[in-house]
């Protein structure tokens, strides 16, 4: 199986619910769902989906090199909306981190998020370049 390396980012709701934010086994990298808070849990960007989204990536892009990994290595993402009017300003903030890189990615509109004030929920899965390990 390989080696099992976790990351925390500190945010109330990991030991809450009982996750961690990024899980890497081998090779094999899964980011939780993230979203646009500060590293003192605040929701950054209150009200607009481009610097949320940003904020969401960058965080994601912190918990990859956290255990060894990078944006480069990401092959899938899931972004959760609760506006899916906002699909475009929300996409286009993702090609601008991933135009290099294309991974297979899904936008979905829910209902709400653990808070009203988060717009958008991204979760990655990367897979480590062997050379790199």
């Amino acid at each position: 199986m390989g080696e099992v390396r976790r990351y925390s980012s500190g945010t109330k709701w990991e030991p809450i619910v009982g996750y961690s934010r990024a899980i890497r086994v081998g090779e094999l990298v899964h980011v939780s769902g993230t979203t646009a808070t500060d590293k003192q849990g605040n929701v950054v960007g209150i009200g607009n989906a481009r610097v949320q989204t940003t904020q969401a990536l960058n965080n994601i892009k912190t918990a990859l090199e956290a255990v060894g990994a990078r944006l480069d290595d990401v092959v899938r993402t899931r972004i959760y909306v609760t506006d899916i009017t906002k699909w475009e300003e929300i996409s286009t903030v993702h090609g601008e981190f991933f135009k290099n890189i294309l991974p297979a990615s899904s936008m979905v509109e829910v209902k709400n998020l653990i808070n009203p004030q988060m717009l958008v929920e991204i979760e990655a899965d990367a897979i480590v370049d062997r050379d790199r390990q």
